[in-house]
């Protein structure tokens, strides 16, 4: 099947290294904002959405932009949404950014501001509601190192790969 993961993510999750890994062991390319933004011929939502579906026609994994709204019709599409304990994600945003844990937190608060605010502008719908998503993945718990396992024996599982 050619399978689709879209997946969405509250900042300082690790879903990046999630995708990196799913990437590696399925052989199927990561597109991010930054890869999207660059190849859109502007960057309206409009235009986004044309790259996706254009991306979507090959296995792939979506990282964010409302490509599960976007994708919402296509039959082999999976959606995935990773959180994880907001003393967590600042733990992480420090590390990752060299930040005190007050300028950690601050960036962790706008940036999940502008992702629900961009969700909402294009879908009119909340960021994160989990009936929005086949899968939610909490890295606190589950360990960003698993989640991409437990993901591919759900996709095995189901004969989806």
């Amino acid at each position: 099947m050619n399978l689709v993961i879209t997946m969405s993510r509250r900042f300082g999750t690790g879903a990046s290294l999630i995708a990196k890994e799913l990437s590696e062991k399925l052989g199927i390319p990561v597109y991010d904002k930054a890869y999207i933004e660059h190849e859109a011929e502007n960057t309206s939502y409009k235009e986004e959405g044309e790259l996706i579906r254009k991306l979507a026609k090959e296995p792939c994994i979506i990282l964010g932009r409302c490509a599960s709204e976007i994708l919402k019709d296509q039959s082999n599409v999976f959606n995935v949404y990773v959180s994880a304990a907001k003393s967590d994600r600042i733990k992480r945003i420090m590390e990752q950014y060299s930040l005190s844990e007050e300028e950690a937190k601050e960036k962790l608060e706008k940036n999940d501001k502008e992702r629900a605010d961009y969700y909402y502008e294009h879908t009119g719908m909340v960021w994160g509601d989990v009936n929005n998503y086949h899968m939610i993945l909490d890295t606190s718990t589950l360990g960003i190192e698993n989640c991409a396992d437990i993901m591919i024996k759900y996709f095995k599982k189901m004969e989806l790969i």
